[in-house]
């Protein structure tokens, strides 16, 4: 919501019938938001509807590119035409954020290192929503608990910021060079 990763902020959302529990949990344990995290809130809030717009095309864009790699298994992006559940999405959703994942071929862990180790627009990190691209491995199968992760290859997290496509896919692109060096 703040676009500018530079706060840190939630919301919790109850039934009626937990507000009250929620509500003093939020009391015994001291949470509050300063004020200057809310000015910052507010600030992201009045630019959220053109960067989530942008964040959209950008993660479309990069989910289209990264489905003609050799080095990609598949894409995880709701927003693909062929990603299983599509139709939800379309039924659903009227855009998506830039957050989406991507499993790759089967490759040494040495050689996805030397990929995002030369990273220059890519940051690491779990964040979504900010300025700034994004890219982390993921680990999907020791999180799943109601249906094992059966793909084989690594798993990436991408978020696609508002840098200029052409330089984020150029920036992939060199990384897809040293997973390929590396895996040899």
């Amino acid at each position: 919501m703040v676009g500018h990763s530079d706060v840190m902020i939630g919301f919790a959302i109850c039934t009626e019938q937990s507000f009250m529990r929620v509500r003093s949990t939020v009391a015994e344990l001291g949470y509050a938001v300063a004020p200057d995290d809310c000015y910052l809130a507010l600030r992201g809030l009045r630019t959220a509807s053109v960067r989530m717009k942008q964040h959209h095309k950008q993660g479309l864009a990069l989910a289209e590119w990264l489905q003609t790699r050799p080095e990609v298994e598949r894409v995880l992006h709701p927003a693909l035409p062929g990603h299983p559940g599509h139709e939800i999405w379309k039924r659903d959703f009227s855009g998506a954020s830039g957050l989406f994942g991507l499993v790759l071929k089967p490759c040494p862990a040495p050689a996805i290192e030397a990929m995002l180790d030369g990273m220059e627009l890519f940051g690491m990190g779990y964040s979504w929503g900010g300025f700034e691209s994004l890219i982390i491995p993921s680990h999907p199968e020791q999180l799943r608990t109601a249906k094992p992760w059966r793909e084989a290859g690594p798993t990436l997290r991408i978020h696609a910021g508002l840098e200029d496509i052409d330089d984020l896919i150029d920036d992939l692109a060199r990384g897809f060079e040293r997973l390929n060096a590396a895996a040899r």
